[in-house]
């Protein structure tokens, strides 16, 4: 990696990359737990709701997350009006929202087919405060403190694993171990994955009570509506964008239940299946979201050196090249994570058929994150809007002809393929408007390379399993050490690079 801008982004992807992926893998050791609760229907309603979830944090955000970053970047615009306009604003709607839900929750229950309106609302609330705390987070990463964001992440992280653990499996425990202890007066068996929904609420009140005071000490609150015109303006092409980015993702979850002749069981079984086999691509997608995090600041704090665009062509190359190399290593031990989720739930194992799909669709999703610089630079994000939308018709389209016929693997055929075409689109559109001088040549060996060790792991029959673990151990050793020789030589690693410098010093010495 060259240049003091890829070390900056390298130790800031580390850093957030840490809590990304340490909370990530933490609260993905939920899902073992969910699997083996709840059967493939309950989990399907779980995922649902986190589907309108999705969708919701969208719409509450309304872009303003990334108008934030542009507005705070810009040398004429007050930083603390830029923070306090905005955190005003996702106030109140979030708010509004809040009273909205309470006022329909019967209507909302009926056009969603959710009997249950209790998990409706507890959930509607935790949206609507996530959304409001989208901009003292985006405030954290703005003032280039991982630490203090990475903590704060972590913590939600580890109270929503203990109050998970302590309503799914300690007071079903104690409920009948111990049933006159009185845990009636707050526990009941009947609640079943509303406690997924009610230790979620609980966790985000927690983390709302920290981040105040580490965001808002000494802020004097403004609120200019010109300057919000201006951010909404801005931002609205980018709702827009993220909200069909967003269906594409949770598109499953939101269409199932009206695939089915009206089966709320069977689409929800469905479901269920299909969100268990993607939780194991979740390698991938904490990569994804480290390097995003970092990213954004990143090609933003750079914006005002428009002739350089060479920091962006790196940032994409070693992106492609870790996202492959985590491909390979999750399909070539697939049979461990087969083995695993033998123990803990049999009934969904039958879904990990879609994980070739469902990766490359995440990385090709990845790839035109980063593409994405050309049109919010040169604002023109209605670029995005438009890409985002196409693919939502695909994605919708795909969902509604070929899961009827052939169940939940369509879904991620057509994650695939509409994350492939939003990437070849975008990449035109952007050399005719923020030409890049993308590495393609290098991209494209490292993908025909991809394919080739995913083909020579996966097409020879070895039925010893340690003898084809060790073949594939092997080739995933001989890809590692091609990157390297080709794009990563060992001195550009910060660790051996200083062992390399002192070597060479006390050899001069000597």
């Amino acid at each position: 990696m060259a240049g003091s801008g890829m070390k900056s982004l390298a130790k800031d992807t580390a850093i957030y990359g840490l809590s990304s992926i340490v909370g990530r893998f933490l609260n993905w050791c939920l899902f073992p737990l969910y699997i083996s609760v709840f059967n493939p229907m309950e989990y399907g309603q779980v995922n649902r709701i986190y589907a309108y979830v999705a969708v919701l944090m969208v719409l509450l955000t309304y872009g303003m997350e990334t108008g934030f970053f542009r507005f705070m970047n810009k040398k004429e615009e007050n930083t603390a009006t830029v923070y306090s306009t905005s955190l005003i604003t996702l106030g109140f709607s979030s708010a509004l929202f809040i009273l909205l839900c309470f006022s329909f929750i019967t209507p909302i229950s009926e056009l969603i087919k959710y009997e249950h309106k209790g998990h409706i609302m507890m959930m509607a609330m935790t949206v609507a405060i996530d959304a409001f705390m989208t901009i003292p987070f985006a405030y954290l990463r703005h003032q280039k403190r991982p630490m203090r964001f990475m903590m704060l992440r972590m913590t939600f992280v580890l109270s929503n694993i203990v109050l998970n653990v302590f309503f799914l499996l300690l007071c079903p425990w104690l409920y009948k171990t111990f049933p006159d202890l009185g845990l009636m007066k707050f526990y009941h068996p009947d609640f079943g994955v509303g406690y997924v929904f009610l230790a979620n609420l609980l966790s985000t009140l927690i983390i709302l009570l920290l981040l105040i005071p580490n965001t808002m000490e000494g802020l004097k609150f403004r609120f200019d509506n010109t300057l919000l015109k201006r951010i909404l303006k801005y931002s609205f092409p980018l709702l827009i964008l993220g909200l069909a980015g967003v269906v594409n993702q949770a598109i499953a979850g939101l269409v199932y239940p009206y695939l089915f002749g009206g089966d709320i069981v069977e689409a929800d079984t469905q479901l269920g299946i299909y969100n268990a086999s993607l939780k194991i691509t979740v390698v991938i997608t904490m990569f994804i979201q480290a390097f995003r995090y970092a990213y954004e600041p990143f090609f933003f704090g750079k914006s005002e050196n428009k002739g350089n665009t060479k920091p962006y062509a790196d940032a994409m190359k070693y992106f492609i090249i870790f996202a492959l190399f985590i491909f390979l290593g999750m399909m070539f031990y697939i049979d461990v994570i087969k083995f695993l989720m033998t123990k803990v739930g049999k009934d969904f194992i039958g879904g990990l058929d879609i994980l070739p799909y469902a990766m490359l669709g995440e990385i090709f999703f990845g790839i035109y994150f980063n593409l994405s610089v050309w049109y919010k630079l040169t604002d023109r994000t209605k670029y995005g809007a438009y890409f985002s939308v196409f693919g939502c018709v695909i994605q919708l389209t795909m969902n509604i002809i070929l899961v009827p016929i052939y169940g939940y693997i369509a879904s991620a055929w057509a994650t695939f393929a509409c994350n492939l075409l939003i990437m070849v689109i975008s990449y035109f559109f952007g050399q005719k408007y923020f030409p890049i001088k993308y590495d393609l040549k290098s991209i494209f060996i490292y993908f025909a390379l991809a394919v080739g060790f995913y083909a020579a792991a996966m097409l020879p029959q070895i039925d010893n399993e340690i003898l084809r673990m060790l073949y594939r151990t092997v080739l995933l050793i001989v890809f590692a050490v091609i990157i390297v020789k080709r794009d990563m030589p060992l001195s550009s690693i910060p660790v051996i690079n200083k062992y390399i410098k002192r070597k060479t010093i006390n050899d001069n010495e000597s």
